[in-house]
C-alpha cells in the first residue's frame, strides 16, 4: 500500500527542498506520514473548496503548490488557516506543498510556463534566467527562464497566443512597440526577477503581480512587459504533477482539482 511518506519522498526527488528560497515553507505540512493513500488530489492552492472536493472524492492526500501556511502559533477553528488544518486532520487528509522549490525545479512551474509562452521547444530550450539558488552540490537553479520564440511576432499577436495558452481572464501589459522574440519569464509573483530579465537583454518579460513602477521602467527602457496573472502562470504545473504522480504510483488514483480556478476577474464593459 502507498504511504504518504512514499509520495513525499518521490516529490522531493523532482523538487528537492534545498531548491526553495530561504524562509519558504515547503514539504509535508499536514497529516500522518504512514497513512495509506489510494487517491491524490492535485491543486495550486488548498482552499476550503479543494478540501471539500478531497472529502467528496475520498482523497487521503492533497499535493499543492502554495503552502497552506508559512508560520503558525496556534491551530484552531477560529481563523481561516486553522480551520482548514482542522478540516484536513479531522478528515484524514494529509497535505504536501512544493512551492519555490517546484518553481525552480527542472520540469517544474517555470519550465511548464516556458512551454506555454513558446520559448521551450525541441531546437531551442529555455535557459535559467539567473542563479537565484545555489545548491551545496554547486548546481545553480533559477526562479526564471529565458529563451527565444521560433520566430518573432507582434505584441498583439503574442498577447492573443498567451491568453489562450494561459487560459487567463485578462492580461495587463505594456507594448514597447518591439517585436516579441527573446522572452524572459518568472512564474507567479516574479517581479524579483525583473533586474535579471533586464540584464538578459530580453525584449519581453512575462510574470505576474507586477508593480506599477515596473511598467513605468519598462516604458522608459523600451521593454515589453506582460502580467499574465499569478494563478494562470503557475497552474500549468498541476497537469505536470498529475502525470508524474500517475507514473510513479500507478496503483493510486490521481486527479487535478476541478474547483481550483482563477480567482481574479476582469470587468469588461
Amino acid at each position: 500500500m502507498i504511504k504518504v511518506n512514499k509520495v513525499y519522498d518521490f516529490l522531493k526527488t523532482i523538487a528537492p527542498l534545498e531548491m526553495a528560497k530561504e524562509g519558504d515553507n515547503v514539504g509535508f505540512l499536514v497529516g500522518t506520514s504512514q497513512s495509506d493513500v489510494t487517491k491524490i488530489l492535485v491543486a495550486l492552492d488548498i482552499t476550503n473548496c479543494v478540501i471539500s472536493e478531497a472529502l467528496d472524492v475520498g482523497a487521503q492526500l492533497i499535493v499543492a503548490h502554495h503552502p497552506i501556511f508559512f508560520s503558525l502559533k496556534t491551530v484552531t477553528d477560529t481563523d481561516i488557516t486553522g480551520e482548514k488544518i482542522v478540516r484536513l486532520l479531522s478528515g484524514g487528509i494529509s497535505a504536501i506543498c512544493m512551492h519555490t522549490n517546484l518553481d525552480a525545479a527542472r520540469y517544474g512551474v517555470n519550465d511548464a510556463l516556458a512551454v506555454a509562452v513558446g520559448i521551450a521547444h525541441e531546437d531551442n530550450y529555455a535557459q535559467p534566467l539567473s542563479d537565484t539558488v545555489r545548491l551545496e552540490s554547486g548546481e545553480v537553479v533559477s526562479l526564471g527562464r529565458v529563451g527565444y520564440l521560433k520566430k518573432p511576432c507582434k505584441m498583439t499577436e503574442y498577447l492573443s497566443i498567451l491568453k489562450s495558452a494561459l487560459k487567463v481572464n485578462g492580461i495587463r501589459y505594456f507594448d514597447a512597440g518591439r517585436d516579441v522574440y527573446k522572452v524572459a519569464i518568472s512564474s507567479g509573483a516574479g517581479g524579483g526577477e525583473w533586474e535579471n530579465a533586464k540584464k538578459s537583454g530580453c525584449d519581453t518579460f512575462v510574470s505576474a503581480d507586477l508593480k506599477y513602477d515596473m511598467f513605468l521602467e519598462a516604458k522608459e527602457l523600451g521593454i515589453n512587459i506582460i502580467d499574465g496573472g499569478h494563478y494562470c502562470t503557475e497552474n500549468l504545473v498541476t497537469d505536470v504533477l498529475v502525470e508524474k504522480l500517475k507514473t510513479a504510483f500507478p496503483a493510486a488514483e490521481v486527479m487535478a482539482s476541478l474547483c481550483s480556478d482563477q480567482t481574479v476577474e476582469f470587468y469588461l464593459d
